[in-house]
């Protein structure tokens, strides 16, 4: 390779919030970063020290994470408002299991405390910090039922626009919905005969929510008159739409779990990412916002998996976020040396992450695009990771990087005993 640690000891930095914003152009209105496995402490600890620095020192406000955004209302409620336990919210309003880290637990605990402070010093209610889960309500096993996000938005729009307009009753939703186990069968992802996702039902669901989400658009200056940015029924349009994402974007992912054809789970797995996309590109909207997911959900360049039917490939949502913010997204990834406890053991040092293994320090932000210019023409070999939760480094997609958070050594994680 001839590429030692000499020769890229210029691109590294230390691991904190102001070294990262030096390697960008500007401030970004969407900061990604991206984790390489999922279920590790230590790198959700990196996480929120960022987060923290990025709340005193740039102004940034809200922290998105790959978790359901219906769920993560609860979280929101609890660091704004005071709204249930510290413990209820840990088991209520989080998906993938991400409620039982220690380390989410101390972020959620962390933003309620600084709520808690800038109200007490009469600081307003647009310094206060924001949580949202950004992934739809789904699971690789199953999607949830549309009805939460459906009968919200309808409940909505009852209660602000003329009965007339609505296009059905609430009882019409529940009979169409029918019983949630239907929607939520884990046997549909593997056997599209299962799904319900494409019976009379559901395409006149589907209809149904389409014309909610265009009474939803078509009315927003009433339901804008006399209120502000900063007023509660902002707020509550602002959870319409996302109950209106969610509804529209569930009922499309059910049809197609019910597709037969051989790009089934590539569109699947493009319709998650573009969910995700969306909610992203809604709380960019609202200011700066820290965005942390794998880093195949936030890369710029296309995403693969090996699926049981093959490899499938789709546009990440962050290739869709990018598409529309430009220099206002930006991208940093992590890599690991070690993650020892699941058998992923020092890298070979002719690959990428060798290479920053040999560098001295613990932990280190790596100028992504000088690393790749250091590196020439010729890139390390890629490493292959001996278990299927860590994804290594592509070292021929260095280009897509603003920058890399490099980990040594990855100890095991830390769990909560609460559920």
């Amino acid at each position: 390779m001839g590429t030692g640690t000499a020769d890229i000891k210029d691109t590294v930095h230390a691991v904190e919030a102001a070294a990262v914003m030096r390697l960008l152009p500007a401030r970004p209105r969407l900061l990604a970063l991206g984790e390489p496995a999922h279920g590790e402490d230590a790198l959700l600890g990196l996480r929120n020290e960022l987060f923290q620095q990025l709340v005193e020192q740039e102004g940034y406000r809200t922290i998105a994470i790959e978790s359901d955004c219906l769920a993560g209302l609860v979280v929101d409620s609890y660091v704004t408002s005071g709204t249930g336990t510290l413990d209820e919210v840990m088991e209520r309003g989080f998906s993938h299991g991400f409620g039982a880290s220690a380390a989410n637990r101390e972020l959620v605990r962390w933003m309620r405390a600084y709520n808690v402070s800038a109200e007490k010093d009469g600081r307003p209610a647009s310094d206060r910090l924001r949580f949202a889960g950004f992934d739809g309500p789904l699971e690789i096993t199953h999607a949830a039922s549309p009805r939460q996000a459906l009968t919200a938005l309808h409940g909505y729009l009852a209660t602000r626009v003329d009965p007339d307009l609505l296009p059905c009753t609430a009882g019409t939703l529940d009979r169409l919905l029918g019983a949630d186990d239907q929607w939520t069968d884990q046997a549909a992802m593997t056997d599209p005969a299962r799904s319900v996702g494409r019976s009379v039902e559901a395409e006149e669901l589907r209809l149904l929510a389409d014309d909610l989400v265009a009474l939803l658009d078509a009315q927003t200056p009433h339901l804008l008159a006399a209120t502000s940015r900063e007023a509660p029924d902002r707020e509550d349009l602002d959870r319409a739409r996302l109950y209106a994402r969610t509804a529209t974007g569930l009922l499309r992912y059910h049809h197609w779990m019910a597709d037969t054809s051989p790009a089934r789970m590539t569109r699947l797995c493009a319709l998650r990412d573009l969910m995700m996309a969306d909610n992203l590109l809604a709380l960019a909207g609202r200011g700066p916002a820290l965005a942390f997911a794998h880093n195949a959900h936030l890369q710029r360049e296309k995403s693969t998996m090996q699926m049981w039917q093959g490899p499938v490939e789709w546009w990440s949502a962050g290739a869709l976020v990018n598409a529309r913010l430009g220099d206002a997204y930006a991208y940093v990834a992590t890599a690991l040396g070690t993650i020892r406890h699941q058998g992923v053991d020092t890298p070979p040092p002719d690959t990428l992450e060798g290479l920053l293994y040999a560098l001295p320090e613990e932990r280190c932000l790596i100028d992504a695009p000088r690393l790749a210019t250091a590196l020439g023409d010729t890139p390390p070999a890629p490493r292959v990771s001996p278990w299927f939760g860590y994804a290594p480094l592509d070292p021929a997609r260095l280009a897509d990087k603003d920058g890399i958070v490099f980990v040594k050594d990855v100890p095991r994680s830390r769990r909560t005993d609460r559920p």
